[in-house]
């Protein structure tokens, strides 16, 4: 390969590779599409080399820092020839925080990329061809986040950061003093948060995070606190350090969202129920709704809300999901039932999968916040004789390569 014009910086690190380019060698390169983590991708004399922060169809200016055993990546220095997609970052750490990926991107274009990474995803891990219905957006693009966790780490000297992780670090943290994604009230909150840290940096002996929940315009920072938000027509309890999703613009379309998909059947069984978001949401479609969770506090807080919503059709019990259905197949047929599930990110468990297909709903609702974990399960459930009919994308975390997508399955 030939590389004009190279000038090294400085010593390349003890561990840098050398090969195919030499330690910050600044090369020229179309990019041709963007990777799930946001960044580049393009080739220089067939190489492929990984630009964070550069888009689709531009061309660019890198500075390589690191040669992996088939890619090299690179720092972005100049974007020759920008993509008419992108924008001008509303936040000043945009490309220094590693919290946002698309603040660079335009938000039509953020959606259509999420659609095409759920739809490349399915294909790629799980085997199926689907094509993903146009990904859902949020109301708000910023100011949405009702949830903030700032990290900060045991104090050392002067320096005493409060934020998030750096982009392309694994550990090292950037201040951040407000963060245009959260909503107004948590930015308001901030200052004071912030402060009353700094206030005890002298006694901290680690490193932790410190909580921002907005409920209803109220900022909690009580971790085991119960605060109250309304999805829809719904009032929910739960605890503030706990999950519930935080985008609660776009909650009430994906709540029915999920409920619309899974009716039909005359049972629900919401497995990971949470605080009972699905499963009260979808009560009226149904004769009687089942929901697992394996917080007690969470099921405990799905209970109340059932009676807060007057919904008298709802059972929350505590267990892992992954043994829940012995129990319920006394109660509902497989055939006449719909089966809702929302696990984490790393998706099912092998042997809940196995069940669910057992059990044999007549449908399964599977929300997702990992596309590539649903298309792994979608290729065992389509193994074990379902079929995808459906495939939604919801933005809930615009701004971010986070996405969320709900795949709707029935007996094939």
């Amino acid at each position: 390969m030939s590389h004009e014009n190279f000038k090294p910086v400085r010593e390349a690190p003890r561990n840098f590779v050398p090969e195919p380019f030499a330690y910050h060698e600044v090369v020229e390169l179309e990019v041709d599409d963007i990777t799930n983590l946001g960044a580049g991708v393009g080739r220089v004399d067939g190489w492929v080399v990984m630009v964070p922060f550069a888009l689709g169809g531009e061309r660019v200016r890198a500075r390589i820092f690191r040669n992996r055993k088939n890619f090299s990546e690179g720092d972005l220095l100049e974007v020759v020839r920008p993509s008419p997609e992108r924008a001008a970052p509303k936040c000043p750490l945009f490309e220094t925080c590693g919290g946002c990926q698309y603040q660079h991107l335009e938000y039509s274009a953020q959606l259509e990329w999420k659609r095409k990474q759920v739809r490349d995803l399915m294909k790629r891990i799980g085997g199926i061809d689907c094509e993903p219905l146009p990904t859902r957006p949020s109301p708000m693009v910023y100011g949405y986040r009702s949830k903030l966790t700032p990290h900060y780490e045991k104090p050392r000297g002067e320096d005493f950061p409060i934020g998030f992780v750096k982009a392309g670090r694994r550990s090292e943290l950037v201040d951040v003093p407000r963060c245009p994604i959260a909503s107004d009230a948590i930015n308001a909150a901030l200052p004071e948060a912030r402060a009353a840290l700094r206030a005890r940096k002298e006694s901290l002996r680690r490193g932790g995070t410190i909580l921002l929940r907005d409920a209803g315009g109220k900022v909690c920072f009580d971790n085991s606190a119960v605060v109250r938000e309304r999805v829809g027509k719904l009032e929910f309890e739960f605890v503030a350090g706990e999950f519930f999703q935080n985008n609660p613009f776009i909650l009430p379309e994906f709540a029915e969202y999920g409920a619309a998909e899974a009716a039909g059947p005359r049972f629900l069984v919401d497995a990971y129920c949470g605080a009972g978001m699905f499963a009260l949401a979808a009560a009226p479609k149904f004769e009687l709704v089942e929901g697992i969770e394996v917080s007690e506090k969470a099921a405990e807080c799905a209970r109340k809300n059932a009676l807060i919503n007057g919904i008298k059709n709802c059972s929350f019990s505590a267990g892992k999901a992954e043994d829940i259905f012995a129990g319920v197949a006394g109660k509902f047929p497989g055939a006449e039932t719909s089966v809702l599930i929302d696990p984490p990110r790393s998706g099912c468990d092998a042997s809940f999968i196995r069940q669910l297909a057992e059990f044999s709903p007549a449908k399964i609702v599977y929300v997702s916040c990992g596309p590539d974990t649903q298309a792994r399960d979608a290729a065992e459930l389509s193994r074990l004789g379902y079929r995808l009919d459906k495939l939604q994308p919801f933005d809930l975390f615009p701004q971010t390569r986070h996405i969320e997508s709900v795949a709707t399955f029935s007996r094939g």
